[in-house]
Protein backbone atom coordinates (compact mmCIF):
# COMPACT_ATOMS: atom_id res chain seq x y z
CA UNK A 1 0.00 0.00 0.00
CA UNK A 2 2.89 2.51 0.97
CA UNK A 3 5.22 1.77 -1.95
CA UNK A 4 1.58 2.03 -4.37
CA UNK A 5 0.84 5.65 -2.31
CA UNK A 6 4.18 6.77 -3.21
CA UNK A 7 4.40 5.48 -6.75
CA UNK A 8 1.07 7.24 -7.68
CA UNK A 9 2.41 10.53 -5.88
CA UNK A 10 5.41 10.96 -8.35
CA UNK A 11 2.78 10.18 -10.87
CA UNK A 12 0.86 13.36 -10.29
CA UNK A 13 3.82 15.08 -9.81
CA UNK A 14 4.82 14.45 -13.46
CA UNK A 15 1.79 15.10 -15.07
CA UNK A 16 1.78 18.56 -13.91
CA UNK A 17 5.53 19.04 -14.96
CA UNK A 18 4.68 17.33 -18.52
CA UNK A 19 1.79 20.61 -19.28
CA UNK A 20 3.52 22.71 -16.84
CA UNK A 21 0.03 24.68 -16.27
CA UNK A 22 0.05 23.47 -12.73
CA UNK A 23 -1.12 26.10 -9.81
CA UNK A 24 0.98 29.29 -9.73
CA UNK A 25 3.50 29.19 -7.65
CA UNK A 26 4.30 32.08 -4.70
CA UNK A 27 6.84 32.98 -7.28
CA UNK A 28 4.77 33.75 -9.69
CA UNK A 29 1.99 35.66 -7.82
CA UNK A 30 2.26 38.97 -5.95
CA UNK A 31 0.77 36.91 -3.35
CA UNK A 32 3.57 36.07 -0.94
CA UNK A 33 3.96 33.66 1.60
CA UNK A 34 3.66 36.53 4.13
CA UNK A 35 0.32 38.26 2.94
CA UNK A 36 -1.28 34.48 3.03
CA UNK A 37 0.13 33.90 6.69
CA UNK A 38 -0.64 37.50 8.33
CA UNK A 39 -4.88 36.94 7.29
CA UNK A 40 -4.50 33.63 9.48
CA UNK A 41 -2.22 35.64 12.36
CA UNK A 42 -5.10 38.51 11.88
CA UNK A 43 -7.99 36.25 12.98
CA UNK A 44 -6.44 33.24 15.43
CA UNK A 45 -6.70 35.26 18.20
CA UNK A 46 -9.66 38.09 16.89
CA UNK A 47 -12.98 36.88 18.94
CA UNK A 48 -15.50 38.72 17.21
CA UNK A 49 -17.32 38.65 15.37
CA UNK A 50 -18.30 34.92 16.12
CA UNK A 51 -20.20 32.66 14.01
CA UNK A 52 -20.50 30.33 17.33
CA UNK A 53 -22.07 27.14 16.86
CA UNK A 54 -22.74 26.23 20.07
CA UNK A 55 -25.76 23.86 21.84
CA UNK A 56 -26.69 24.98 25.26
CA UNK A 57 -27.24 22.42 27.60
CA UNK A 58 -28.02 24.80 30.77
CA UNK A 59 -27.60 28.49 31.78
CA UNK A 60 -23.49 27.36 32.90
CA UNK A 61 -23.31 26.62 28.87
CA UNK A 62 -23.46 30.86 28.51
CA UNK A 63 -19.79 31.39 28.01
CA UNK A 64 -17.85 33.50 25.30
CA UNK A 65 -15.97 32.10 22.47
CA UNK A 66 -12.85 31.98 24.19
CA UNK A 67 -14.01 30.24 27.40
CA UNK A 68 -15.62 27.38 25.02
CA UNK A 69 -12.62 26.70 22.77
CA UNK A 70 -9.17 27.91 23.94
CA UNK A 71 -7.78 26.74 20.77
CA UNK A 72 -9.73 27.55 18.26
CA UNK A 73 -11.87 30.55 19.27
CA UNK A 74 -10.97 33.31 16.85
CA UNK A 75 -11.13 33.48 12.66
CA UNK A 76 -14.96 33.86 13.21
CA UNK A 77 -15.43 30.32 13.49
CA UNK A 78 -14.19 26.93 14.90
CA UNK A 79 -13.70 25.19 11.41
CA UNK A 80 -11.85 28.50 10.37
CA UNK A 81 -9.97 28.63 13.09
CA UNK A 82 -8.96 25.32 12.43
CA UNK A 83 -7.70 26.22 9.12
CA UNK A 84 -5.99 29.19 9.92
CA UNK A 85 -3.96 26.89 11.97
CA UNK A 86 -3.12 24.33 9.72
CA UNK A 87 -2.44 27.31 7.09
CA UNK A 88 0.15 28.39 9.55
CA UNK A 89 1.73 25.37 10.18
CA UNK A 90 2.21 24.69 6.70
CA UNK A 91 3.87 28.12 5.68
CA UNK A 92 6.28 27.43 8.95
CA UNK A 93 7.31 24.07 7.41
CA UNK A 94 7.68 24.80 4.08
CA UNK A 95 8.86 28.92 4.51
CA UNK A 96 10.54 28.62 7.63
CA UNK A 97 12.77 31.99 7.07
CA UNK A 98 9.53 34.19 6.02
CA UNK A 99 9.21 37.39 8.23
CA UNK A 100 6.60 35.82 9.95
CA UNK A 101 7.27 32.71 11.14
CA UNK A 102 8.49 33.93 14.45
CA UNK A 103 5.24 34.86 15.23
CA UNK A 104 3.52 32.10 13.85
CA UNK A 105 5.51 29.77 15.82
CA UNK A 106 4.44 32.07 19.14
CA UNK A 107 0.49 31.56 17.79
CA UNK A 108 0.68 27.90 17.39
CA UNK A 109 2.54 27.21 20.56
CA UNK A 110 -0.37 29.18 22.65
CA UNK A 111 -2.99 27.41 20.63
CA UNK A 112 -1.73 24.23 20.39
CA UNK A 113 -0.74 23.95 23.88
CA UNK A 114 -1.56 20.82 25.77
CA UNK A 115 -4.17 22.47 28.35
CA UNK A 116 -5.67 24.52 25.52
CA UNK A 117 -6.70 21.16 22.93
CA UNK A 118 -7.20 19.29 25.86
CA UNK A 119 -10.27 22.20 26.68
CA UNK A 120 -11.12 21.28 23.27
CA UNK A 121 -11.59 17.85 23.71
CA UNK A 122 -13.56 18.42 27.30
CA UNK A 123 -16.10 20.44 25.23
CA UNK A 124 -16.53 18.07 22.48
CA UNK A 125 -16.74 15.22 25.22
CA UNK A 126 -19.64 16.95 26.75
CA UNK A 127 -23.80 16.26 25.83
CA UNK A 128 -24.85 17.30 22.87
CA UNK A 129 -21.82 17.31 20.84
CA UNK A 130 -21.30 14.48 19.58
CA UNK A 131 -21.89 16.00 15.81
CA UNK A 132 -20.32 18.99 16.04
CA UNK A 133 -18.20 20.69 13.06
CA UNK A 134 -18.90 16.89 11.26
CA UNK A 135 -17.64 16.16 8.82
CA UNK A 136 -16.33 19.58 7.49
CA UNK A 137 -14.08 20.81 10.66
CA UNK A 138 -13.08 17.41 11.48
CA UNK A 139 -11.63 16.83 8.19
CA UNK A 140 -9.76 19.89 8.69
CA UNK A 141 -8.90 19.07 12.34
CA UNK A 142 -7.38 15.93 10.70
CA UNK A 143 -6.08 17.78 8.04
CA UNK A 144 -3.37 20.12 10.69
CA UNK A 145 -2.79 16.38 12.84
CA UNK A 146 -1.63 14.97 9.01
CA UNK A 147 0.61 18.33 8.62
CA UNK A 148 2.33 18.01 12.20
CA UNK A 149 2.63 13.79 11.59
CA UNK A 150 4.67 14.94 8.66
CA UNK A 151 6.98 17.53 10.51
CA UNK A 152 8.44 15.31 12.46
CA UNK A 153 11.77 16.68 12.26
CA UNK A 154 11.02 19.61 14.26
CA UNK A 155 10.97 19.82 18.02
CA UNK A 156 7.80 22.01 17.93
CA UNK A 157 5.91 20.33 15.44
CA UNK A 158 6.65 16.98 17.58
CA UNK A 159 5.30 18.09 20.73
CA UNK A 160 2.50 19.86 19.14
CA UNK A 161 1.45 16.67 17.07
CA UNK A 162 1.39 14.58 21.03
CA UNK A 163 -0.88 17.34 22.06
CA UNK A 164 -3.05 17.48 19.88
CA UNK A 165 -3.75 13.38 19.75
CA UNK A 166 -6.45 13.66 22.36
CA UNK A 167 -8.38 15.30 19.96
CA UNK A 168 -7.22 13.42 16.93
CA UNK A 169 -8.57 10.59 18.56
CA UNK A 170 -11.67 11.34 19.50
CA UNK A 171 -12.84 13.07 16.14
CA UNK A 172 -11.57 10.33 14.15
CA UNK A 173 -13.48 7.84 16.17
CA UNK A 174 -16.16 9.97 15.03
CA UNK A 175 -15.25 9.72 11.47
CA UNK A 176 -15.27 5.46 12.36
CA UNK A 177 -18.82 5.38 14.12
CA UNK A 178 -20.33 7.86 11.57
CA UNK A 179 -19.49 6.76 8.15
CA UNK A 180 -21.43 3.19 7.94
CA UNK A 181 -24.63 4.89 9.35
CA UNK A 182 -24.48 7.61 6.89
CA UNK A 183 -26.92 5.96 4.18
CA UNK A 184 -26.46 8.47 1.46
CA UNK A 185 -23.90 10.92 0.86
CA UNK A 186 -24.45 14.67 1.21
CA UNK A 187 -23.74 16.39 -2.27
CA UNK A 188 -24.24 20.14 -1.53
CA UNK A 189 -21.71 22.56 -2.53
CA UNK A 190 -21.19 23.63 1.07
CA UNK A 191 -19.93 22.11 4.77
CA UNK A 192 -22.20 19.08 4.81
CA UNK A 193 -20.60 17.62 1.37
CA UNK A 194 -19.60 14.31 1.90
CA UNK A 195 -16.99 13.69 -1.05
CA UNK A 196 -15.05 16.77 -0.04
CA UNK A 197 -14.26 16.36 3.93
CA UNK A 198 -13.41 12.07 2.93
CA UNK A 199 -10.52 13.52 0.31
CA UNK A 200 -9.49 15.50 3.34
CA UNK A 201 -9.51 12.47 5.80
CA UNK A 202 -8.10 9.65 3.33
CA UNK A 203 -5.12 12.03 2.62
CA UNK A 204 -4.94 12.18 6.94
CA UNK A 205 -5.38 8.52 7.39
CA UNK A 206 -2.46 7.40 5.05
CA UNK A 207 -0.53 9.99 6.07
CA UNK A 208 -0.78 8.59 10.09
CA UNK A 209 -1.42 5.03 8.43
CA UNK A 210 -4.84 4.59 9.97
CA UNK A 211 -5.31 1.71 7.90
CA UNK A 212 -8.83 1.40 8.75
CA UNK A 213 -10.25 4.33 8.07
CA UNK A 214 -8.36 4.35 4.99
CA UNK A 215 -10.05 0.91 4.31
CA UNK A 216 -13.38 2.59 5.64
CA UNK A 217 -13.25 5.14 3.42
CA UNK A 218 -12.69 3.47 0.32
CA UNK A 219 -15.50 1.25 1.01
CA UNK A 220 -17.81 3.67 1.71
CA UNK A 221 -16.86 5.89 -1.17
CA UNK A 222 -17.21 3.28 -3.86
CA UNK A 223 -20.53 2.60 -2.15
CA UNK A 224 -21.51 6.36 -2.60
CA UNK A 225 -20.32 7.37 -5.91
CA UNK A 226 -18.74 4.26 -8.06
CA UNK A 227 -22.36 4.01 -9.88
CA UNK A 228 -22.38 7.76 -10.11
CA UNK A 229 -23.13 8.57 -13.99
CA UNK A 230 -23.55 12.17 -15.88
CA UNK A 231 -22.62 14.87 -13.16
CA UNK A 232 -24.57 18.02 -14.50
CA UNK A 233 -21.48 20.41 -13.68
CA UNK A 234 -23.33 23.14 -15.86
CA UNK A 235 -26.02 23.14 -13.32
CA UNK A 236 -22.77 24.89 -11.04
CA UNK A 237 -22.38 26.72 -9.07
CA UNK A 238 -25.40 27.48 -6.68
CA UNK A 239 -25.60 30.45 -5.26
CA UNK A 240 -23.23 29.96 -1.90
CA UNK A 241 -21.14 27.37 -3.13
CA UNK A 242 -17.56 27.20 -1.99
CA UNK A 243 -16.99 23.35 -3.48
CA UNK A 244 -18.61 21.65 -5.94
CA UNK A 245 -20.82 19.12 -6.05
CA UNK A 246 -18.89 16.81 -8.82
CA UNK A 247 -15.03 18.35 -9.24
CA UNK A 248 -15.04 17.46 -5.46
CA UNK A 249 -16.50 14.09 -6.17
CA UNK A 250 -14.00 12.97 -8.71
CA UNK A 251 -11.58 14.14 -6.56
CA UNK A 252 -12.31 11.79 -3.92
CA UNK A 253 -12.81 9.06 -6.45
CA UNK A 254 -9.05 9.66 -7.81
CA UNK A 255 -7.62 8.56 -4.51
CA UNK A 256 -9.46 5.58 -3.94
CA UNK A 257 -9.14 4.16 -7.83
CA UNK A 258 -6.18 3.11 -9.81
CA UNK A 259 -5.46 5.16 -12.96
CA UNK A 260 -7.18 2.97 -15.17
CA UNK A 261 -10.18 2.52 -13.13
CA UNK A 262 -10.81 6.20 -12.50
CA UNK A 263 -10.44 7.49 -16.21
CA UNK A 264 -13.23 4.55 -16.85
CA UNK A 265 -15.48 5.89 -13.95
CA UNK A 266 -14.46 9.48 -15.05
CA UNK A 267 -16.01 9.13 -18.81
CA UNK A 268 -19.32 8.20 -17.28
CA UNK A 269 -19.39 10.67 -14.77
CA UNK A 270 -18.49 13.48 -16.67
CA UNK A 271 -18.18 15.31 -20.19
CA UNK A 272 -14.03 16.95 -20.10
CA UNK A 273 -13.57 17.68 -23.57
CA UNK A 274 -10.36 17.42 -25.58
CA UNK A 275 -10.10 20.37 -26.96
CA UNK A 276 -8.17 22.79 -25.71
CA UNK A 277 -10.13 26.18 -26.88
CA UNK A 278 -13.11 24.48 -25.72
CA UNK A 279 -14.16 26.82 -22.28
CA UNK A 280 -15.95 24.14 -20.68
CA UNK A 281 -15.86 25.44 -17.18
CA UNK A 282 -15.52 29.75 -16.56
CA UNK A 283 -14.23 30.45 -13.26
CA UNK A 284 -17.27 31.66 -11.01
CA UNK A 285 -18.54 35.29 -11.42
CA UNK A 286 -18.88 37.29 -8.38
CA UNK A 287 -20.64 40.68 -7.72
CA UNK A 288 -20.03 41.96 -3.76
CA UNK A 289 -17.47 40.96 -2.77
CA UNK A 290 -18.41 41.74 1.07
CA UNK A 291 -21.40 39.70 1.23
CA UNK A 292 -20.42 36.48 3.56
CA UNK A 293 -21.89 33.65 1.30
CA UNK A 294 -22.70 34.44 -1.62
CA UNK A 295 -19.49 35.99 -2.74
CA UNK A 296 -16.94 35.00 -0.51
CA UNK A 297 -18.33 31.33 -1.28
CA UNK A 298 -17.64 31.82 -4.72
CA UNK A 299 -14.39 32.92 -4.62
CA UNK A 300 -13.46 30.02 -2.41
CA UNK A 301 -15.26 28.10 -5.51
CA UNK A 302 -12.58 29.12 -7.78
CA UNK A 303 -9.89 28.00 -5.52
CA UNK A 304 -11.15 25.13 -4.68
CA UNK A 305 -12.13 23.76 -8.26
CA UNK A 306 -8.67 24.39 -8.90
CA UNK A 307 -7.15 22.41 -6.64
CA UNK A 308 -9.25 19.68 -7.63
CA UNK A 309 -9.19 19.61 -11.56
CA UNK A 310 -5.26 19.78 -10.58
CA UNK A 311 -6.34 16.73 -8.69
CA UNK A 312 -8.07 14.78 -11.25
CA UNK A 313 -5.63 15.63 -13.69
CA UNK A 314 -2.86 13.71 -11.23
CA UNK A 315 -4.91 11.03 -11.21
CA UNK A 316 -5.67 9.72 -15.14
CA UNK A 317 -2.80 8.01 -17.22
CA UNK A 318 -0.17 10.66 -18.47
CA UNK A 319 -1.36 9.57 -21.86
CA UNK A 320 -5.25 10.85 -20.94
CA UNK A 321 -6.16 13.60 -23.73
CA UNK A 322 -8.52 15.21 -21.33
CA UNK A 323 -5.76 16.35 -18.93
CA UNK A 324 -4.63 19.48 -20.90
CA UNK A 325 -8.15 20.70 -20.34
CA UNK A 326 -8.38 20.05 -16.85
CA UNK A 327 -5.28 21.88 -16.01
CA UNK A 328 -6.50 25.03 -19.02
CA UNK A 329 -9.68 25.13 -16.46
CA UNK A 330 -7.23 24.88 -13.32
CA UNK A 331 -4.86 27.76 -14.20
CA UNK A 332 -8.12 30.03 -15.40
CA UNK A 333 -10.00 29.56 -11.95
CA UNK A 334 -6.31 30.03 -9.88
CA UNK A 335 -5.63 33.26 -11.27
CA UNK A 336 -9.52 34.42 -10.77
CA UNK A 337 -9.13 32.83 -7.25
CA UNK A 338 -6.34 33.95 -5.84
CA UNK A 339 -6.94 37.34 -7.11
CA UNK A 340 -9.75 37.70 -4.64
CA UNK A 341 -7.73 36.87 -1.21
CA UNK A 342 -6.98 39.92 -0.12
CA UNK A 343 -8.08 40.48 3.43
CA UNK A 344 -10.00 44.27 2.30
CA UNK A 345 -13.12 42.46 3.97
CA UNK A 346 -13.41 39.76 6.85
CA UNK A 347 -16.08 38.28 4.97
CA UNK A 348 -13.62 36.34 3.24
CA UNK A 349 -10.09 37.27 4.74
CA UNK A 350 -10.84 35.08 7.56
CA UNK A 351 -10.77 31.79 5.73
CA UNK A 352 -10.25 32.27 1.79
CA UNK A 353 -5.74 32.25 2.79
CA UNK A 354 -6.42 28.52 3.82
CA UNK A 355 -8.03 27.61 0.62
CA UNK A 356 -5.42 29.94 -1.24
CA UNK A 357 -2.61 28.12 0.50
CA UNK A 358 -3.96 24.64 -0.09
CA UNK A 359 -4.22 24.91 -3.66
CA UNK A 360 -0.37 27.32 -3.93
CA UNK A 361 1.71 24.39 -1.72
CA UNK A 362 -0.79 21.67 -4.10
CA UNK A 363 -1.35 20.07 -0.83
CA UNK A 364 -3.75 17.54 -2.41
CA UNK A 365 -1.14 16.42 -4.71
Amino acid sequence: MRQKILRNRLLRIIVLLLFQVSAPTFAENPITPEKFADLALKCVDKEYPNGISHTLQNDSDVKPPRDLHPAFFGCYDWHSSVHGHWLLTRLVKFYPENELSSKSIMKLNKSLSRENILGETNYLNEEGRSTFERPYGIAWLLQLVAELDEWSNNTSAKQWRENIKPLEDLLSQRIENWLPKLTYPVRSGEHKQTAFALGLIIDWARITNNKNIALLIEQRSVDYFMNDKNCPISYEPSGEDFLSPCLAEADLMRRVLDREEFSKWLSGFMSIPIDRNDRWLEPAILSDPSDPTTSTHLDGLNLSRAWMLEGIASGLPLNDPRIESLLIAAKEHSHVGLASVTGEFYEGGHWLGSFATYLVTQRGL
